[in-house]
């Protein structure tokens, strides 16, 4: 079996090139690093009380007040101006849920797809202003987001695992 729980072409004592074994384990550093900037980032909102404020310094509120009329969605910065503290809520527990399904690889397609669709809202609404566009934090986690929608988590995840044991119980 390969790292991606696959019957390949390699037997017993074969070994992979360096360039076939960095191509096996490519995303991992990427899966990583966007599961731990979203369990930190879910955290950091569910932490702090001011964020989770529908007015005031540093809320949720202000910030989408903030960004109404130069986002490109006005429609959805009014939808989450409805109930801030909601929407507050609802980005901090879904950035930790994407954040930890990332990390342990379990609905990694999912988890990805999530991580992907808040980047675009973030993207659409706060960082829609930045100029030059490049210079906004959103997109490139879109972009970042984007690989693990397509390929999920073959490798140390509780994808792999189970893929691997519906395998052997056929």
């Amino acid at each position: 079996m390969n790292a991606y729980g696959e019957r390949g072409s390699y037997g017993r004592g074969e070994r992979r090139t360096l360039k076939e074994q960095a191509g096996v384990y490519a995303l991992l550093p990427l899966r990583i690093f966007l599961g731990v900037t979203f369990v930190y980032a879910g955290l950091d909102k569910l932490t702090d009380s001011a964020f989770l404020s529908a007015s005031g310094n540093g809320s949720i509120g202000e910030m989408m007040r903030g960004v109404r009329d130069s986002s490109a969605v006005p429609a959805l910065v009014d939808l989450a101006l409805k109930s801030p503290e909601g929407f507050g809520y609802a980005i901090a527990i879904g950035e930790l849920l994407v954040g930890l399904g990332t990390l342990v690889g379990l609905w990694a397609r999912l988890a990805a797809l999530g991580g992907a669709l808040i980047s675009l809202s973030l993207w659409l609404t706060v960082s829609w202003q930045a100029t030059p566009y490049y210079y906004g934090n959103d997109l490139p986690y879109l972009m970042a987001w984007l690989p693990l929608v397509l390929a999920g988590a073959p490798l140390f995840s509780a994808d792999a695992f189970l893929a691997a044991r519906r395998r052997r119980s056929m």
